[in-house]
């Protein structure tokens, strides 16, 4: 496995953000997560990438313990991460920001960092956009960057919370194709989001949280299909139909 979660626990007085989380990701799967608002997901990123650091449980990254690690030294291991909001560096370039990404995520970045962000620039679209200021980007070019950001770390796994939010039905499309490839080249994808069509055409298997705790895990549509799922994020109780 990949990245493995035992029991990874973490509060916040009476907020429970996870509750004894347990997780396997395999080398090369895409995974979607899933749940209403405050169910934990984005405290579950986290914890992964070391933003916050778990009460209890162990989290191993291609079988080293990661648990006490900084959130710096994750990211030099594998981890990339997209953040809901995108908060690039406004007053730097687009291929200003990428440069700062690689250059402190990974280790020995070494001489061939300027390739390697014009190659990431240019796969998610943003080459032509390269010299300009982040800070007048239009929402649909700031969610590329954050994405081109997290992938000039050259990361082994990739998270992205919410990525597709506010976009139109072709920069979505768009957006899956980008996803699908990068997942298709060995990148191992953990999808946080509320547009549930686009996640299901491209996770093989889908985890469903609620306050903290997984309630279900399996294959996408056979999850989304659970009565307990359905109540807890659509908010239809077939029982009391």
């Amino acid at each position: 496995m990949l990245l493995e979660l035992s029991g990874v626990s973490k509060r916040f007085g009476a907020i429970v953000a996870a509750d004894g989380v347990n997780l396997s990701v395999a080398d090369g799967e895409a995974l979607g997560i899933i749940g209403a608002n405050g169910a934990g997901k984005s405290s579950l990123f986290n914890l992964v990438t070391g933003v916050l650091k778990p009460d209890a449980g162990r989290i191993v990254l291609a079988g080293r313990d990661i648990t006490r690690d900084p959130a710096r030294e994750r990211c030099r291991a594998g981890i990339g991460r997209s953040f809901q909001i995108p908060r690039p560096f406004e007053s730097l370039t687009v291929f200003e920001n990428l440069l700062v990404a690689r250059q402190f995520g990974v280790a020995d970045a070494g001489g061939d960092s300027t390739e390697a962000c014009a190659a990431v620039l240019e796969r998610t679209g943003l080459l032509g956009k390269a010299n300009v200021v982040a800070g007048r980007l239009t929402l649909l070019d700031r969610k590329r960057l954050e994405l081109a950001r997290a992938l000039a770390t050259s990361p082994k796994i990739l998270l992205l919370d919410e990525i597709a939010g506010g976009l139109t039905e072709a920069e979505c499309a768009a957006l899956v194709g980008l996803i699908k490839s990068l997942n298709a080249e060995g990148i191992t994808i953990v999808w946080i989001e509320h547009i549930v069509h686009a996640l299901l055409s491209v996770v093989g298997r889908l985890l469903v949280l609620e306050f903290g705790k997984k309630i279900a895990e399996g294959e996408p549509r056979a999850v989304m299909a659970d009565p307990a799922v359905r109540r807890s994020y659509l908010g239809i109780d077939e029982a009391a139909a």
